[in-house]
């Protein structure tokens, strides 16, 4: 569970924050720390596989996927001629400032790095015409006799993916609470600053009777779409029939596949069915292919879990009982009181 202090006389937030967990350490990262130190962990990456850690680089370091995809294409067509034409000379020698170069593979961070790694060796060569020699990628004897090792490491930099943190859920689980549907969220959860989304929260409750009548149809799926695009993270509980509380932090973009999936894993028979209702009492499907904002689910709220009631009457039909809690052991003995 991640924690962080809290500002002396402030309200408890429902989390501290938004984390993130690197995919290369495990270490769990806040929000403003979290590009920083992927980029770190790449680095550190070179001393163990610099073949690997120059592909990481060159899809994470560089955002403009499509100058990356042009580049990556170019090295790649560079590897198979020579893998097609292994006795040609030509083939094995780059001019660091040939045109293509330049423009498609120099400016992207990691390329040069992939190079040395794979068994290019800068040199400089003569130029026909030329007085002045200039700089060209080699490709070592030692490489060239290894042309599976670098077919192999062609296909690695064109599938490679630029290294993402996952989400953290930081799960909790909390006993029963009257304040169950009560979220005081950190200004992470908002693309608008805390104070604004406040703000705003207070104006459009304050206008929400007096327009309700008012407002046509379009207009109010016009502001729907305009409060979906307010969040990037949306808290969500769920309460369980013991009444316990599951919290977890999802990307407000995340389908509510990806919610049905976290209760799963905390349950103790997670083979059975059940269902996840909205405060509304709307069933959520889980099969349905919506997204968390487009339900009305951000930046926080408290479902209901409810097992298939068909399946709970087989249960007692043949004699036996529910557990009196339904999540495994382990997360019971983290259960907190929800303040």
């Amino acid at each position: 569970m991640v924690s962080e202090p809290k500002e002396e006389g402030s309200t408890p937030l429902a989390v501290p924050g938004v984390y993130f967990t690197c995919p290369l350490t495990g270490d769990v990262l806040r929000k403003d720390q979290r590009d920083t130190r992927i980029k770190e962990a790449i680095l550190s990456h070179f001393s163990t596989d610099p073949v690997a850690a120059s592909i990481m680089k060159i899809h994470t370091f560089n955002k403009d996927r499509d100058r990356v995809k042009l580049g990556v294409d170019t090295i790649a067509k560079y590897l198979d001629n020579i893998h097609l034409h292994p006795e040609e000379e030509k083939y094995r020698k780059i001019k660091l400032q040939n045109k293509v170069f330049q423009e498609r593979i120099n400016c992207l961070e990691g390329a040069h790095e992939f190079f040395e790694a794979i068994g290019f060796q800068k040199t400089l060569l003569p130029v026909p015409d030329q007085e002045v020699s200039e700089e060209f990628y080699v490709l070592s004897e030692a490489a060239l006799a290894q042309p599976e090792s670098l077919e192999r490491h062609k296909e690695q930099l064109l599938s490679g993916e630029p290294v993402r943190a996952a989400l953290n859920r930081q799960r909790r689980v909390f006993r029963p609470s009257p304040m169950a549907s009560q979220f005081d969220l950190p200004s992470d959860f908002f693309n608008l600053s805390a104070e604004e989304a406040k703000r705003e929260q207070k104006l459009r409750s304050e206008a929400v009777e007096r327009l309700s009548m008012l407002r046509t149809k379009a207009m109010r799926e016009k502001e729907e779409q305009r409060e979906m695009r307010k969040y990037t993270y949306t808290l969500l509980r769920v309460r369980l029939p013991d009444g316990c509380l599951l919290q977890g932090t999802f990307y407000a973009r995340e389908r509510v596949a990806a919610l049905y999936s976290f209760v799963r894993e905390a349950l103790q028979n997670d083979w059975l069915p059940f269902e996840l209702l909205a405060s509304c009492g709307q069933k959520l499907s889980e099969d349905e292919n919506l997204a968390f904002n487009e339900c009305g689910l951000v930046p926080s709220a408290l479902l209901t879990f409810s097992w298939d009631m068909a399946v709970l009457e087989d249960i007692k039909a043949a004699g036996a009982k529910p557990d009196s809690s339904i999540l495994k052991p382990e997360l019971l003995l983290t259960i907190e009181k929800l303040s």
